[in-house]
């Protein structure tokens, strides 16, 4: 998930500093630029890395690929390819915040790499790697400015990573696209574009719309000097579909996990109560011809 990013719970007040800003004064909907998002969005993750690992650490595992708050796992949904098909292969985590996906990757016999913007979240990564004895390459760089040279990898996936807080995907996958071989497969999971119209509530609150699917001003939190420490960007299905063919790719698949019948803990606005009647993730499965 990216932190793998996670979504950020929008329409939840967060109490907390950027560690170069200001504290949260304001939280609602308003615009974002590109550049401005960027540097909010790698301002918080860098100062929330640590808490968001103690808070989701055991949900995201430290060498799983979880597609999202529903759990599923790419050991069992094989997105990405059959038992053995990252063998040899170059691989790209976008957004790979503490490296979860790309180590999982790497186990597989990929040439895992990861890139992610937040240097507190590379870290992360790092320290993972010391705990558990591995080593999986990372780089710190814009999502919509890969550091890799044209058709690099065969394979490139983000869970919940990057995506979801750039004010302009279409330059990210275009990215994508370029650094992808002929042939080859990008799958990336957001929140749900439907998850946009409730209010961010696990419970029976959550359940009920109360802003326009088609509304797509970004959530934003800024501070008492109106410096934005956050923001979200959201694209309808649609939107969504249109980028990835404006990208050069073919949309495979969309997958919409129902959340399991086992027990999995609620994540933010995600439970079990909203789970079984709305989806809360959308894994897109791209091709490059």
């Amino acid at each position: 998930m990216s932190e793998h990013d996670h979504e950020h719970d929008h329409e939840h007040e967060h109490e907390h500093d950027d560690g170069a800003g200001g504290a949260l004064a304001s939280a609602g909907y308003g615009p974002a630029g590109a550049r401005e998002s960027a540097r909010a969005n790698r301002r918080w993750w860098d100062g929330e890395s640590t808490g968001y690992l103690q808070a989701h650490g055991a949900t995201l595992g430290r060498d799983r690929l979880v597609w999202g708050p529903e759990g599923l796992d790419e050991e069992d949904a094989r997105l990405l390819g059959p038992p053995g098909a990252l063998r040899g292969r170059a691989v790209l985590e976008v957004g790979c915040g503490a490296g979860q996906g790309a180590r999982w990757a790497a186990a597989q016999g990929a040439r895992a790499v990861g890139v992610d913007l937040s240097a507190g979240m590379l870290a992360r990564s790092r320290a993972l790697d010391a705990q558990l004895g591995t080593r999986v390459p990372v780089l710190q760089a814009d999502a919509a400015a890969l550091p890799l040279a044209d058709a690099a990898v065969a394979v490139a996936f983000s869970a919940y990573g990057a995506l979801p807080f750039v004010a302009d995907a279409g330059r990210v996958l275009a990215e994508v696209a370029r650094v992808l071989q002929p042939g080859g497969r990008w799958v990336f999971s957001t929140t749900h574009p439907v998850r946009w119209a409730f209010p961010d509530d696990p419970g029976p609150g959550g359940l009920t719309a109360d802003r326009s699917y088609f509304d797509r001003t970004p959530y934003v939190e800024r501070d008492a000097d109106g410096r934005l420490l956050y923001a979200e960007h959201h694209r309808t299905i649609g939107d969504w579909v249109r980028l990835v063919g404006a990208a050069g790719m073919h949309l495979v698949d969309l997958v919409e996990p129902e959340w399991p019948e086992r027990p999995q803990p609620a994540w933010g606005g995600w439970s079990a109560l909203r789970g079984r009647l709305l989806p809360g993730t959308a894994v897109l499965v791209c091709s490059r011809p």
